[in-house]
């Protein structure tokens, strides 16, 4: 539960900072146009607007809010002039294909948009400072194991507690050969056990990092490892002897002078895009909503919602929401109706679902030919436990039975209320193997414009009423 709440608290502050940045590159364009006496008129207003989308949009597609523990300041530097240099580009064309440059003051321009990033820039090292002594403090803290106790496992505990500022706690080690030669402790960390103990020790202690140390000719461990454990909640980093492991999504980064693998997608572009695009799906559909909602309450008096726990990212588990489309105490009436029929039965087995389910309302069977049934999936997206698009929600049944090689990166993303499987043949695909492959196909291809194309042809599948 502590680690849980210093992710959230992380996830605020970084979600704090942007806004901040962004409030600071408008708000000191404003300072320098009342400095140098321009008179203010509408196209500095709309000149306001642009820019904090812009900055919203291109500060996170370069990550410059992901977790920067051990990482050099010049990275951050880069990260902060390639977001800026997309942001001044972007509104020199628009002055041209418009021809509005003359609405607006060179000067000011000038010398904003060359002196903005030196200020995000020392923005950002105050706000590192602050975590630093709040981490110095023991406070925000991060819990981490290290598999492989030999010389590059030893190199990495010192790096990090050569940084106590970075706010990582190594609890121990997990080694094969040390444990044989009856080693207890390295640089007074214990060993806890060997690596095929670790996937317990992760499933009942809440671990944030693992860092895997091993000589690069192990790479069946530690493809093991990354099957094993990617669906245990922490976040996995290789810290390689070799070049060898550029998969997975891996990126390249640093801990102080050591050079890791993240082994964990770039995803906070979704973010920032799965709230704005929740909140306006949810503000235009109120009275929609309202509508089913109350249908649902008219037609039998039961509750209106249906919460069924699901997995999210590093396998977490979370109540996916729907509107009830069954009757009520259906869950209770599923294994009498499969004893008494057999071919539902076999369906239910291959596909984890009913074509014709007789538990379903009449309501119910029309939201889910609409797809209605899955908009309260939306506040799931604002809290953070889904994603507007990507893999589709499951149980844990089905990730430990089917998705096996595909489970670590299925648990590397947020399930998504649509995705491919819902634009292509949806529920129709019996075949379960063809869908862990529509789900890895996602996982491995995602992008920007990917979502914006898988939701327009959601949109377009809605209107055509081929849900299931």
């Amino acid at each position: 539960m502590v680690a849980t709440n210093l992710r959230e608290q992380s996830s605020l502050i970084a979600r704090l900072l942007h806004f901040v940045d962004c409030l600071l590159c408008v708000g000191y364009m404003v300072a320098l146009v009342k400095w140098y006496s321009i008179p203010w008129n509408i196209y500095y207003s709309r000149l306001t607007v642009l820019t904090f989308i812009l900055c919203f949009v291109s500060f996170q597609s370069v990550q410059l809010y992901r977790s920067w523990r051990g990482g050099k300041f010049y990275l951050e530097l880069l990260a902060i002039l390639k977001a800026w240099v997309m942001v001044v580009g972007i509104l020199l064309f628009y002055f041209f294909i418009f021809k509005i440059s003359h609405a607006y003051s060179r000067v000011v321009f000038l010398i904003w948009s060359l002196s903005t990033p030196a200020l995000i820039f020392l923005l950002h090292v105050f706000a590192r400072a602050m975590l630093r002594r709040i981490r110095n403090n023991g406070k925000n803290v991060r819990r981490a194991v290290v598999v492989g106790a030999g010389e590059l496992g030893v190199t990495l505990v010192k790096e990090i507690e050569a940084m106590p500022w970075a706010g990582i706690e190594v609890l121990g080690f997990f080694d094969d050969v040390r444990k044989d030669e009856k080693i207890t402790e390295v640089m007074d960390i214990p060993v806890i056990g060997t690596i095929d103990e670790m996937q317990g020790y992760l499933d009942q202690n809440d671990i944030d990092y693992v860092y895997i140390a091993l000589p690069m000719r192990a790479e069946q461990m530690i493809f093991k490892i990354l099957r094993e454990c990617r669906s245990l909640g922490a976040k996995i980093y290789l810290i390689p002897d070799l070049y060898l492991f550029g998969i997975h999504h891996a990126e390249l980064q640093s801990l102080g002078e050591l050079i890791i693998l993240n082994f964990n997608p770039h995803t906070e572009w979704k973010r920032s895009f799965d709230i704005v695009f929740s909140v306006m799906v949810l503000i235009f559909s109120l009275p929609l909503t309202l509508m089913v909602a109350l249908a649902i309450k008219v037609s039998d008096g039961g509750p209106i919602f249906y919460a069924h726990e699901r997995i999210t990212v590093t396998g977490r588990k979370f109540n996916c929401l729907k509107f009830r489309t069954m009757r009520v105490g259906a869950d209770n009436e599923l294994e009498t109706i499969l004893q008494q029929d057999e071919t539902l039965r076999e369906e239910w087995q291959n596909r984890f679902k009913l074509r014709n389910d007789p538990r379903v309302t009449a309501i119910g069977r029309f939201l889910r030919k609409v797809s209605l049934d899955e908009f309260p999936q939306f506040f799931n997206v604002l809290k953070g436990e889904m994603s507007v698009v990507g893999a589709r929600p499951i149980v844990g049944c089905e990730l430990d039975n089917f998705y096996k090689e595909s489970a670590g990166r299925y648990c590397s993303m947020k399930p998504g209320i649509t995705g491919p499987w819902q634009v292509g043949k949806r529920s129709d695909v019996d075949n379960y193997t063809e869908r862990v492959q529509m789900d890895d196909w996602y996982i491995l291809n995602y992008s920007l414009w990917t979502d914006i194309k898988i939701i327009g042809q959601t949109i377009v599948t809605m209107f055509k009423r081929n849900g299931k």
